[in-house]
């Protein structure tokens, strides 16, 4: 990710949030590809990757970091400003896991 920051700052891309069409534009720099084929590039990547999650594999990316989805069961929650218990439904949620790469790189 460290290259992606330096194209950013250097292609005057968007501070702050590193986009789809930031990443596109990467793309495009990088490879040389014309503009609809490097956006093509990242939405079917982004695609695969939220295919896989909705069948249920976590997603991982070498170097990166892992998606993992878990399943959590039903509980009972509390409304903050009422007190009242109500029952939370199960859900599966998704969670992040940075590489160790990734975490030293953020970590300079």
């Amino acid at each position: 990710m460290a290259d992606a920051g330096i194209a950013r700052s250097t292609d005057g891309l968007h501070a702050g949030t590193l986009t789809r069409a930031d990443l596109s534009d990467i793309v495009h720099n990088r490879l040389g590809v014309s503009r609809a084929e490097s956006a093509g590039i990242v939405e079917r990547i982004l695609h695969h990757m939220c295919h896989s999650l909705s069948v249920g594999q976590n997603v991982k990316v070498s170097g990166f970091g892992t998606f993992i989805l878990r399943d959590k069961g039903q509980r009972i929650g509390r409304n903050p400003k009422t007190g009242i218990e109500v029952p939370i439904a199960p859900r599966r949620v998704m969670t992040f896991r940075a590489s160790q790469i990734m975490r030293d790189r953020i970590a300079k």
